[in-house]
Protein backbone atom coordinates (compact mmCIF):
# COMPACT_ATOMS: atom_id res chain seq x y z
CA UNK A 1 0.00 0.00 0.00
CA UNK A 2 1.42 3.36 -1.03
CA UNK A 3 1.80 6.23 1.41
CA UNK A 4 -0.92 8.17 -0.44
CA UNK A 5 -3.32 5.20 -0.35
CA UNK A 6 -2.65 4.64 3.35
CA UNK A 7 -3.29 8.32 4.06
CA UNK A 8 -6.60 8.27 2.20
CA UNK A 9 -7.63 5.08 4.02
CA UNK A 10 -6.92 6.63 7.43
CA UNK A 11 -8.84 9.80 6.50
CA UNK A 12 -11.80 7.80 5.23
CA UNK A 13 -11.84 5.70 8.41
CA UNK A 14 -11.66 8.79 10.60
CA UNK A 15 -14.55 10.52 8.87
CA UNK A 16 -16.60 7.31 8.85
CA UNK A 17 -16.15 6.86 12.59
CA UNK A 18 -16.88 10.54 13.21
CA UNK A 19 -20.09 10.38 11.20
CA UNK A 20 -21.24 7.33 13.18
CA UNK A 21 -20.69 9.28 16.40
CA UNK A 22 -23.13 11.97 15.29
CA UNK A 23 -26.81 11.24 15.99
CA UNK A 24 -28.89 10.55 12.89
CA UNK A 25 -31.69 12.58 14.48
CA UNK A 26 -32.48 14.52 17.65
CA UNK A 27 -35.85 14.43 19.39
CA UNK A 28 -36.82 17.11 21.89
CA UNK A 29 -38.65 15.75 24.95
CA UNK A 30 -40.51 18.02 27.38
CA UNK A 31 -42.60 16.96 30.34
CA UNK A 32 -43.15 16.10 33.95
CA UNK A 33 -40.16 15.59 36.22
CA UNK A 34 -41.65 12.39 37.60
CA UNK A 35 -41.67 10.77 34.14
CA UNK A 36 -38.16 12.07 33.57
CA UNK A 37 -36.87 10.30 36.68
CA UNK A 38 -39.05 7.20 36.31
CA UNK A 39 -37.90 6.12 32.87
CA UNK A 40 -36.99 8.84 30.35
CA UNK A 41 -33.42 9.62 31.43
CA UNK A 42 -32.09 6.06 31.46
CA UNK A 43 -34.22 4.80 28.57
CA UNK A 44 -33.14 7.64 26.30
CA UNK A 45 -29.46 6.78 26.86
CA UNK A 46 -30.03 3.15 25.97
CA UNK A 47 -32.21 4.16 23.01
CA UNK A 48 -29.46 6.40 21.60
CA UNK A 49 -26.90 3.61 21.90
CA UNK A 50 -29.24 1.29 20.02
CA UNK A 51 -30.54 3.65 17.32
CA UNK A 52 -28.15 6.63 17.25
CA UNK A 53 -31.18 8.87 17.84
CA UNK A 54 -30.52 11.45 20.55
CA UNK A 55 -33.26 12.67 22.89
CA UNK A 56 -32.81 16.14 24.33
CA UNK A 57 -34.58 16.11 27.71
CA UNK A 58 -36.18 19.11 29.40
CA UNK A 59 -38.66 19.38 32.27
CA UNK A 60 -41.59 21.72 32.56
CA UNK A 61 -44.43 19.61 33.91
CA UNK A 62 -47.26 17.51 32.50
CA UNK A 63 -49.18 20.42 30.98
CA UNK A 64 -46.14 21.55 29.05
CA UNK A 65 -45.51 17.94 28.06
CA UNK A 66 -48.89 17.93 26.33
CA UNK A 67 -49.25 21.44 24.91
CA UNK A 68 -45.77 21.98 23.49
CA UNK A 69 -46.07 18.69 21.62
CA UNK A 70 -49.32 19.87 20.06
CA UNK A 71 -47.76 23.18 18.97
CA UNK A 72 -44.68 21.41 17.59
CA UNK A 73 -42.26 23.06 20.02
CA UNK A 74 -41.34 19.56 21.23
CA UNK A 75 -41.29 16.25 19.36
CA UNK A 76 -42.52 14.16 22.27
CA UNK A 77 -43.24 14.63 25.93
CA UNK A 78 -44.10 13.06 29.24
CA UNK A 79 -47.32 13.44 31.17
CA UNK A 80 -48.59 11.97 34.43
CA UNK A 81 -52.16 12.94 33.66
CA UNK A 82 -54.62 12.51 30.80
CA UNK A 83 -55.45 15.40 28.49
CA UNK A 84 -58.08 17.92 29.58
CA UNK A 85 -61.20 16.91 27.65
CA UNK A 86 -62.57 20.42 27.03
CA UNK A 87 -59.33 22.33 26.45
CA UNK A 88 -58.57 22.99 22.75
CA UNK A 89 -54.88 23.47 23.60
CA UNK A 90 -54.70 19.75 24.34
CA UNK A 91 -56.98 18.44 21.62
CA UNK A 92 -55.51 15.86 19.25
CA UNK A 93 -52.53 14.87 21.41
CA UNK A 94 -51.44 11.25 21.28
CA UNK A 95 -51.02 9.55 24.65
CA UNK A 96 -49.16 6.25 24.92
CA UNK A 97 -49.24 4.73 28.43
CA UNK A 98 -45.79 3.31 29.21
CA UNK A 99 -45.49 2.97 33.00
CA UNK A 100 -47.30 3.12 36.34
CA UNK A 101 -46.59 5.57 39.14
CA UNK A 102 -47.94 5.85 42.68
CA UNK A 103 -48.80 9.04 44.51
CA UNK A 104 -47.09 9.06 47.88
CA UNK A 105 -47.24 11.22 50.99
CA UNK A 106 -43.79 12.47 51.95
CA UNK A 107 -42.43 14.20 55.05
CA UNK A 108 -39.09 15.09 56.60
CA UNK A 109 -36.92 12.01 57.19
CA UNK A 110 -36.93 12.57 60.98
CA UNK A 111 -40.72 12.67 61.25
CA UNK A 112 -41.99 10.05 63.72
CA UNK A 113 -45.28 9.50 61.85
CA UNK A 114 -45.14 6.35 59.70
CA UNK A 115 -48.67 5.88 58.41
CA UNK A 116 -51.56 8.01 57.17
CA UNK A 117 -55.09 7.21 55.97
CA UNK A 118 -57.01 8.57 53.00
CA UNK A 119 -59.42 10.25 55.40
CA UNK A 120 -56.51 11.99 57.13
CA UNK A 121 -55.12 13.13 53.77
CA UNK A 122 -58.56 14.54 53.01
CA UNK A 123 -58.60 16.44 56.30
CA UNK A 124 -55.07 17.82 55.87
CA UNK A 125 -55.83 19.22 52.45
CA UNK A 126 -59.13 20.74 53.62
CA UNK A 127 -57.47 22.35 56.65
CA UNK A 128 -59.27 20.22 59.25
CA UNK A 129 -56.06 18.57 60.49
CA UNK A 130 -53.45 21.22 61.16
CA UNK A 131 -51.16 19.76 63.85
CA UNK A 132 -48.91 16.72 63.80
CA UNK A 133 -50.22 15.59 67.19
CA UNK A 134 -53.52 14.81 65.44
CA UNK A 135 -51.59 12.17 63.48
CA UNK A 136 -49.67 10.79 66.45
CA UNK A 137 -46.72 13.09 66.02
CA UNK A 138 -45.31 16.05 67.97
CA UNK A 139 -47.23 19.17 68.90
CA UNK A 140 -46.24 21.19 65.84
CA UNK A 141 -48.17 22.86 63.02
CA UNK A 142 -48.34 20.98 59.72
CA UNK A 143 -46.88 22.85 56.76
CA UNK A 144 -48.77 21.70 53.66
CA UNK A 145 -46.76 21.95 50.44
CA UNK A 146 -48.68 21.77 47.15
CA UNK A 147 -48.23 22.31 43.43
CA UNK A 148 -49.35 25.70 42.14
CA UNK A 149 -51.35 24.46 39.20
CA UNK A 150 -54.47 22.35 39.62
CA UNK A 151 -53.65 20.96 36.17
CA UNK A 152 -50.35 19.43 37.27
CA UNK A 153 -50.27 15.64 37.12
CA UNK A 154 -50.08 15.28 40.91
CA UNK A 155 -52.60 18.03 41.60
CA UNK A 156 -55.19 16.72 39.16
CA UNK A 157 -54.86 13.08 40.29
CA UNK A 158 -55.06 14.11 43.95
CA UNK A 159 -58.21 16.11 43.32
CA UNK A 160 -59.79 13.22 41.42
CA UNK A 161 -58.97 10.35 43.76
CA UNK A 162 -59.34 12.09 47.11
CA UNK A 163 -61.88 14.84 46.50
CA UNK A 164 -63.66 13.80 43.30
CA UNK A 165 -63.47 17.47 42.34
CA UNK A 166 -60.96 18.67 39.74
CA UNK A 167 -61.52 22.28 40.84
CA UNK A 168 -61.11 21.65 44.57
CA UNK A 169 -59.19 24.42 46.35
CA UNK A 170 -56.58 22.75 48.54
CA UNK A 171 -55.40 24.00 51.90
CA UNK A 172 -51.77 25.01 51.41
CA UNK A 173 -49.09 26.89 53.30
CA UNK A 174 -46.67 27.00 50.37
CA UNK A 175 -46.98 26.14 46.68
CA UNK A 176 -44.39 25.19 44.07
CA UNK A 177 -44.19 25.31 40.27
CA UNK A 178 -42.91 21.75 39.94
CA UNK A 179 -42.29 18.54 41.86
CA UNK A 180 -38.51 18.97 42.12
CA UNK A 181 -38.50 22.16 44.22
CA UNK A 182 -41.37 20.81 46.32
CA UNK A 183 -39.47 17.62 47.16
CA UNK A 184 -36.28 19.53 47.93
CA UNK A 185 -38.22 21.83 50.27
CA UNK A 186 -39.49 18.82 52.25
CA UNK A 187 -35.89 17.81 52.94
CA UNK A 188 -35.32 21.14 54.71
CA UNK A 189 -38.69 21.44 56.48
CA UNK A 190 -39.18 19.25 59.59
CA UNK A 191 -42.92 19.96 59.87
CA UNK A 192 -43.89 19.80 56.20
CA UNK A 193 -45.98 17.30 54.28
CA UNK A 194 -46.59 16.89 50.55
CA UNK A 195 -47.78 14.48 47.88
CA UNK A 196 -45.66 13.56 44.87
CA UNK A 197 -44.84 10.59 42.64
CA UNK A 198 -42.98 7.57 44.01
CA UNK A 199 -40.64 7.60 41.00
CA UNK A 200 -39.07 10.87 42.08
CA UNK A 201 -39.69 10.64 45.83
CA UNK A 202 -37.58 7.50 46.16
CA UNK A 203 -34.57 9.45 44.89
CA UNK A 204 -34.89 12.11 47.59
CA UNK A 205 -33.78 12.06 51.23
CA UNK A 206 -37.37 12.12 52.50
CA UNK A 207 -39.69 9.81 54.42
CA UNK A 208 -42.43 8.08 52.44
CA UNK A 209 -45.44 7.27 54.59
CA UNK A 210 -47.53 4.12 54.41
CA UNK A 211 -51.04 4.76 53.14
CA UNK A 212 -53.68 2.89 55.08
CA UNK A 213 -50.95 0.60 56.40
CA UNK A 214 -49.66 -0.29 52.92
CA UNK A 215 -46.22 0.64 51.64
CA UNK A 216 -45.91 1.85 48.02
CA UNK A 217 -43.55 -0.96 47.06
CA UNK A 218 -43.10 -2.25 43.52
CA UNK A 219 -45.00 -5.45 44.34
CA UNK A 220 -47.84 -3.66 46.16
CA UNK A 221 -48.32 -1.24 43.27
CA UNK A 222 -48.24 -4.08 40.73
CA UNK A 223 -50.81 -6.08 42.71
CA UNK A 224 -53.12 -3.08 43.07
CA UNK A 225 -52.82 -3.14 46.86
CA UNK A 226 -51.63 0.45 47.08
CA UNK A 227 -54.54 2.88 46.76
CA UNK A 228 -53.18 5.84 44.79
CA UNK A 229 -51.69 5.15 41.37
CA UNK A 230 -51.86 6.50 37.82
CA UNK A 231 -50.34 5.82 34.39
CA UNK A 232 -47.40 7.72 32.98
CA UNK A 233 -47.75 8.67 29.31
CA UNK A 234 -45.52 9.53 26.40
CA UNK A 235 -47.21 12.33 24.48
CA UNK A 236 -46.83 12.79 20.73
CA UNK A 237 -48.28 14.69 17.80
CA UNK A 238 -49.82 12.35 15.18
CA UNK A 239 -48.92 14.94 12.49
CA UNK A 240 -45.27 15.34 13.51
CA UNK A 241 -42.60 15.02 10.83
CA UNK A 242 -40.60 12.98 13.33
CA UNK A 243 -43.43 10.61 14.23
CA UNK A 244 -41.59 7.54 12.93
CA UNK A 245 -38.67 8.03 15.33
CA UNK A 246 -41.01 9.00 18.17
CA UNK A 247 -42.85 5.71 17.69
CA UNK A 248 -39.50 3.89 17.70
CA UNK A 249 -38.88 5.25 21.19
CA UNK A 250 -42.40 4.34 22.34
CA UNK A 251 -41.87 0.77 21.08
CA UNK A 252 -38.50 0.66 22.82
CA UNK A 253 -40.10 1.50 26.19
CA UNK A 254 -42.20 -1.68 26.00
CA UNK A 255 -39.42 -3.89 24.64
CA UNK A 256 -37.71 -6.44 26.86
CA UNK A 257 -34.71 -4.12 27.25
CA UNK A 258 -36.87 -1.09 27.93
CA UNK A 259 -38.90 -2.90 30.59
CA UNK A 260 -35.71 -4.17 32.21
CA UNK A 261 -34.40 -0.60 32.50
CA UNK A 262 -37.69 0.54 34.04
CA UNK A 263 -37.68 -2.27 36.61
CA UNK A 264 -34.07 -1.42 37.49
CA UNK A 265 -35.35 2.08 38.35
CA UNK A 266 -38.14 0.64 40.49
CA UNK A 267 -40.74 1.67 37.90
CA UNK A 268 -43.54 -0.71 36.88
CA UNK A 269 -43.79 -1.04 33.07
CA UNK A 270 -47.32 -0.48 31.84
CA UNK A 271 -47.76 -3.87 30.17
CA UNK A 272 -46.53 -5.66 33.31
CA UNK A 273 -49.26 -4.02 35.37
CA UNK A 274 -52.18 -4.74 33.05
CA UNK A 275 -54.27 -5.92 35.98
CA UNK A 276 -54.26 -2.28 37.07
CA UNK A 277 -56.11 -1.27 33.90
CA UNK A 278 -59.39 -2.81 35.01
CA UNK A 279 -58.80 -1.48 38.51
CA UNK A 280 -58.14 1.95 37.03
CA UNK A 281 -61.47 1.87 35.20
CA UNK A 282 -63.21 1.03 38.47
CA UNK A 283 -61.09 3.68 40.18
CA UNK A 284 -62.19 6.32 37.68
CA UNK A 285 -65.85 5.29 37.81
CA UNK A 286 -65.93 5.29 41.60
CA UNK A 287 -63.84 8.44 42.14
CA UNK A 288 -66.79 10.66 42.90
CA UNK A 289 -68.43 7.97 45.01
CA UNK A 290 -65.19 7.47 46.93
CA UNK A 291 -64.77 11.19 47.49
CA UNK A 292 -68.31 11.41 48.74
CA UNK A 293 -67.78 8.47 51.09
CA UNK A 294 -64.63 9.99 52.58
CA UNK A 295 -66.60 13.19 53.04
CA UNK A 296 -69.32 11.29 54.88
CA UNK A 297 -66.88 9.37 57.07
CA UNK A 298 -65.00 12.52 58.06
CA UNK A 299 -68.18 14.54 58.56
CA UNK A 300 -67.37 17.16 55.88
Amino acid sequence: MSVRTAFLFVCFSFFSISSLAEPVDTLNWVGCGISKKAYVTDLSKAFEEKTNIHINIQGGGATKGIRTVITGEADLGGSCRFQLPDDPREAGVGLAPVAWDALVVITHKDNVVDNITLAQVYDIYTGNITNWKQLGGPDAPIEVFTRKSKYSGVGRTLRKLIFADFDKKLHSTQSFKSSGPLEKAIIKSPNAIAITGISSARLRDVKILKLGGTEPTYDNIKAGKYQLYRPLYITYNPDSEKLANVKKFIRFTSSAEGRRIMRANGTLPYREGLSLVSLQIKQDLSAFRKGAQISINTGH
